[in-house]
Formats: C-alpha cells, sequence, structure tokens
C-alpha cells in the first residue's frame, strides 16, 4: 500500500503493512471467546496473562498515553483502535482524569491507575471478595486485651484499719514486708511466709498515722498522731530515732535515698536527714491547709506534695519555694504517682468534688491531660513493668481502675470493698497491689505483668485463697 492509499484509510501503518493483515476483528472475537470462560476450575497454561472482563474491573488499568521511544511508526488513532477492540467502547470513553501521574517511559503496555471510588489498596477485600484470605498484617488477629483477674486472690482482716482519708497506712518494702498502720501498732507481714509481726505499740496517748519503708527496705518511718516522726530498724524491731518539729498529726511521709519528708495538718514539711542530729533541716511551706499527699520523683530532683487546699505543689532539692503552683483540682489532693518511663511526668488524683485525674509536664507546668473518673480518687501508683496506672477511689464507687497510657483506656475495673479504697501499695516485683479500706481488710491483686513475661502472675501457695488475720 503506498502512501495515498494509507491517508485514505485513516490509519498511518508502518511501511510494508496494509490493513487487511490486521485481522482486528479475528483478534477481538477471540478475546470476547477467551473473557467469557467463567469457570475458574479449568487451568489454563500459558506463557501471559490475559484478564477476564467482567471480574478484573479493566478500567483501572490504561495504556501508556505516550508511544515508547523505542517503538516507531506508532499513531493516536491506532492505539485509540487497539483500546477499543481489546476492551470495548465504553473503555475509550473513560476521563483520563484522576489518574495516577504518567509514569516515566519503558517498555510495559499497562499501568495501574487508582480508582477514587474503590479503596486504595490492591489487596482490598472489595476487589477480591469477602472470602479471600490475605496472608500477613490484613489477616493478623487482633492481639487480645490483658485478663486482669476480677477478684483478689488473698485477703487479710485488719481491725481497727482507719476510715480517715488524709492517712497512708499502707506500705510494701522492697523486702517483701508489709507494713500496716492498725490503730496505736504497726505489724509487719512478710509476704513470702505470711509471718506476722509486731512492730510497735505507741501506747494509749497516741496513735499511727503514716508508715514509709526506705527504699532499700531495711527501715521503716512512722508519723504519730502527736506530730513526731519515727525510725525504726524493721529487721530487728528496735526504735533507732524520733524526731520532732510538727505541732500536730504527722500524716504522709516520702523517702528520697537520704532525705525523708514529712507532711502534717500544721500545713507545713519537714526535711529530715538521719545524718544530722537536728530534727529536720528545713521547713517548707506553701500549703494552706493539711499535706495530705507527698512522693519524691525517682531521679530524687523534685518533691510533689498535694494538699487539702486543692494545691499541687512541686518542689526542688534546694528549694524554700515551691517552684510550681498547680491548682486545676477542685478538692484535696492525695493520689500523687511519678512516671518511672518518663522524666518530668507527674500524675495527680482529686477528691470528692474534682474525681479527676490530671497529668502534669513538671519541666513547664503544662497540664498534659485530665480524665474523670467518677469518684473521688484516692491513691495513684505507676506501673514499673507496663506504661499503665492503677487508681483506687472513694466515693461512691468504691473502685479500682487500672488505665493504659497515655490512652487512658480502662484495662480493668476491680470492685470488692465496701467503703472507699484509702490505701494502696504495690509488690516490689511490681506486679501485685495490695488495698486498704475502712471496711478493715486488705486485698491483694493481681494486676500488672512481670517484665519478662506479659501473661499476668500465677498464684502460688503464698497467695492461696481465703482471709487470714493480720494481728
Amino acid at each position: 500500500m503506498d502512501s495515498t492509499q494509507r491517508r485514505k484509510s485513516g490509519l498511518n501503518l508502518p511501511a510494508g503493512m496494509t490493513e487487511t493483515s490486521l485481522h482486528l476483528d479475528t483478534f477481538s472475537t477471540s478475546f470476547r471467546a477467551i473473557s467469557n470462560l467463567s469457570s475458574p476450575s479449568k487451568a489454563t497454561c500459558s506463557d501471559r496473562f490475559i484478564p477476564c472482563r467482567s471480574s478484573s474491573r479493566l478500567h483501572t488499568f490504561g495504556l501508556v498515553e505516550k508511544a515508547s521511544p523505542v517503538k516507531e511508526g506508532g499513531s493516536e488513532a491506532y492505539s485509540r483502535l487497539l483500546k477499543n477492540e481489546l476492551f470495548g467502547t465504553d473503555f475509550g470513553s473513560f476521563s483520563p482524569a484522576g489518574q495516577a501521574s504518567p509514569m516515566s517511559p519503558s517498555k510495559n503496555m499497562l499501568r495501574f491507575k487508582t480508582d477514587p471510588s474503590t479503596p486504595s489498596s490492591p489487596y482490598s477485600p472489595s476487589i477480591l471478595g469477602h472470602d479471600v484470605t490475605i496472608s500477613g498484617e490484613a489477616s493478623t488477629p487482633p492481639k487480645p486485651p490483658r485478663k486482669v483477674p476480677k477478684t483478689p486472690h488473698k485477703v487479710l482482716d485488719a481491725p481497727s484499719l482507719q476510715d480517715d482519708f488524709y492517712l497512708n497506712l499502707v506500705d510494701w518494702s522492697s523486702q517483701n514486708v508489709l507494713a500496716v498502720g492498725l490503730g496505736t501498732c504497726v505489724y509487719l507481714w512478710t509476704a513470702s511466709t505470711s509471718k506476722v509481726t509486731k512492730l510497735c505499740d505507741l501506747g494509749p496517748t497516741d496513735s499511727v498515722c503514716s508508715v514509709q519503708w526506705t527504699r532499700e527496705g531495711s527501715y521503716i518511718s512512722i508519723g504519730t498522731n502527736l506530730g513526731e516522726v519515727q525510725i525504726w530498724d524493721g529487721t530487728q524491731c528496735k526504735r533507732v530515732r524520733t524526731m520532732g518539729g510538727h505541732q500536730t498529726r504527722t500524716g504522709v511521709l516520702a523517702w528520697s535515698s537520704r532525705i525523708l519528708s514529712s507532711g502534717s495538718r500544721d500545713r507545713n514539711i519537714l526535711q529530715h536527714d538521719l545524718r544530722v542530729p537536728s530534727d529536720f533541716v528545713s521547713k517548707l511551706s506553701g500549703h494552706k491547709s493539711e499535706v495530705c499527699g507527698l512522693k519524691w520523683s525517682h531521679d530524687d530532683r523534685e518533691l510533689a506534695s498535694g494538699g487539702n487546699d486543692n494545691q499541687l505543689l512541686v518542689w526542688n532539692q534546694h528549694s524554700q519555694q515551691p517552684v510550681l503552683k498547680l491548682t486545676e483540682h477542685t478538692a484535696a489532693v492525695k493520689a500523687i504517682a511519678w512516671s518511672p518511663h518518663q522524666n518530668g511526668l507527674l500524675a495527680s488524683g482529686g477528691g470528692t468534688a474534682d474525681r479527676c485525674i490530671r497529668f502534669w509536664n513538671t519541666t513547664n507546668g503544662n497540664q498534659l491531660n485530665s480524665v474523670d473518673t467518677g469518684s473521688q480518687v484516692c491513691n495513684l501508683a505507676w506501673s514499673k513493668n507496663v506504661n499503665e496506672l492503677v487508681s483506687t477511689h472513694g466515693y461512691s464507687q468504691n473502685q479500682i481502675m487500672v488505665w493504659k497510657y497515655p490512652s487512658m483506656g480502662k484495662v480493668a475495673t476491680l470492685t470488692g470493698h465496701s467503703l472507699r479504697v484509702l490505701y494502696l501499695a504495690m509488690s516490689p516485683d511490681g506486679q501485685t497491689i495490695v488495698t486498704g479500706a475502712g471496711d478493715e481488710t486488705l486485698r491483694f491483686w493481681n494486676v500488672f505483668p512481670s517484665v519478662k513475661a506479659p501473661a499476668p502472675v500465677r498464684d502460688t501457695g503464698v497467695w492461696s485463697l481465703g482471709r487470714t488475720h493480720i494481728r
């Protein structure tokens, strides 16, 4: 065919090719015959893949608009005709708008383009069908939530355990000994043997208001109703020292590595150093009402104090005035906990009129989050094994709640106490907590996983079910 004939036919064909040699009708008929095969069970051996039009969503594929530079003699008319014959006239009218950005010239004939009406992933179930299972991330089942036992695995009777929000009468040492203030006495319960030892009796004129072990777990400090702070050797059950300075009851104590801080109803915080002969080395005055919450940060750099004046104050090692005054709480602040996972992250809880757990960045004083728990917040403790914390509550639910941080999703809600859960301490391995209430019971709960295994701790012989007496 000469050049004049090629122009009349409307096709720009390569030299030596005639119109009759294309046989497009025959190819189209053969393609449609193949596409009408509907039975997927018949295996077809072939060296190429020919898609089925009825099930392959071919409109999401398009021919490369620009002819490949390695091919010569092609034209738009030829490309259009080939599209129409292969994919039908409907495909040829599809608007190119919304296509993926043009690819670089290549020998590939087809390219994938985004279909905005379908999910972007080519592995979407809507493309492959609902019965198809995709291996990998899409088929991985969601991790089931960690199960926390809903009942305590041990209960101790604690007669004369006071129902007083401002006292702190329970602490668990790093040597696995639980100290409990009951009336005028302090009792020690050794967790490994369940042995109960009477540490001291303050006599008829005084009573126990707070107990706190040193971090090493050898010595214990006791705050009394008369305002004294006594230091006892927990192993020999021998009093080492008595320090004065407060005018009235000492309801909260907190140890750093070397300093013992005591908070009192007289609104003052005293700093005691056992290495010097004086009763205290400094006095911190900032609260306008009784000091009921007190915690040193894990690096000993900051001391957080909470009071019945609804204030949360933060002090540094050498300050005589608070470096931060946080006044967002609308009730007494007894519950205080420092995160062991992030420096400068402090959690605090408010009383009945507040009910909120608030999180603070003590570097700049910003409030990071606030969660209304629905009940008076009595205590907070942060897990050292996982980034979770536990709170105990009073009016009106008397519950124990485990939270994930920072999402503050509830891991568990535990009930069992009939009165306010005023006291909280954690075992040295970080897996078990003990709670105390005005119902005169101590209850032991497995709430946190171990450091190595995510599964909850299993009960052992020393954690046998049943109720015993602590004295």
